[in-house]
C-alpha cells in the first residue's frame, strides 16, 4: 500500500467523490452519508493545514477549507430529499471539486517536486496519523474494511432487499448471508 501523502490525498478525494455519487442518486441512508462526508472532509482538511501545508503557499487552500466546512455544516442540518438539501449539496460538490482539481494539478504537483521521495512519505505518515486524530475525536471509526458505500454497491449487485434502509453493519451481515 503506498503510503506517501499524495496518494493519501487523491484517495481521499476519490472517496469524497463516491460520497458525493451516494448522495447525489439518494443511494442508503442520507443522513449516514452525509455524516460520513462530513468526518472525512473535516478530518482531511485539518491533517492537510496541520501537516501538509505548512512550508509551502497553500493560504488559498485554507480559505477553501473554511468555505467547505460552512456548506458542510448546512448540509448536516438541512433534510435529505428537500430543495434546501439539493442546493447545498451541490453547492458544496462544486466547491470540493474546484478545490480537488487545483490541489491534485498546482499543490501536489508542487510539493512532489520541491520534496523528495523520503519527505512524501514522511509527511504520509504524519497526514495519516492526524487524519485518524481527528476521525477519531469525530468519533467516526477509521474503516478497517470496506466503507458502507462499498458494502451498499455489493448489496446491490447481490440484489439484497431493503439494503436502502441498512447502516454498515446490517448490510455487511446481509451479505454474509447471502454467501452463505
Amino acid at each position: 500500500m503506498a503510503t506517501d501523502v499524495i496518494t493519501l490525498i487523491t484517495k481521499d478525494h476519490r472517496t469524497v467523490e463516491s460520497l458525493f455519487e451516494r448522495l447525489k442518486k439518494q443511494q442508503g441512508d442520507s443522513k449516514a452519508t452525509v455524516a460520513e462526508l462530513h468526518a472525512l472532509l473535516i478530518a482531511h482538511a485539518r491533517a492537510e493545514e496541520d501537516r501538509v501545508y505548512p512550508g509551502i503557499d497553500a493560504h488559498h487552500s485554507v480559505e477553501e477549507h473554511k468555505q467547505a466546512e460552512i456548506l458542510l455544516d448546512a448540509l448536516v442540518r438541512s433534510e435529505p430529499g428537500t430543495p434546501e438539501f439539493r442546493k447545498t449539496l451541490q453547492e458544496l460538490e462544486q466547491s470540493v471539486k474546484h478545490h480537488v482539481e487545483e490541489e491534485e494539478t498546482k499543490i501536489l504537483p508542487m510539493l512532489a517536486k520541491s520534496v523528495g521521495d523520503k519527505k512524501l512519505k514522511e509527511l504520509g505518515k504524519a497526514f495519516a496519523e492526524r487524519r485518524g486524530e481527528e476521525l477519531k475525536a469525530l468519533s467516526v471509526p477509521q474503516q478497517a474494511g470496506p466503507s458502507k458505500s462499498e458494502l451498499y454497491e455489493q448489496a446491490q449487485k447481490a440484489d439484497i432487499p431493503g439494503r436502502s434502509r441498512m447502516g454498515k453493519e446490517e448490510l455487511a451481515e446481509a451479505l454474509r448471508h447471502a454467501k452463505s
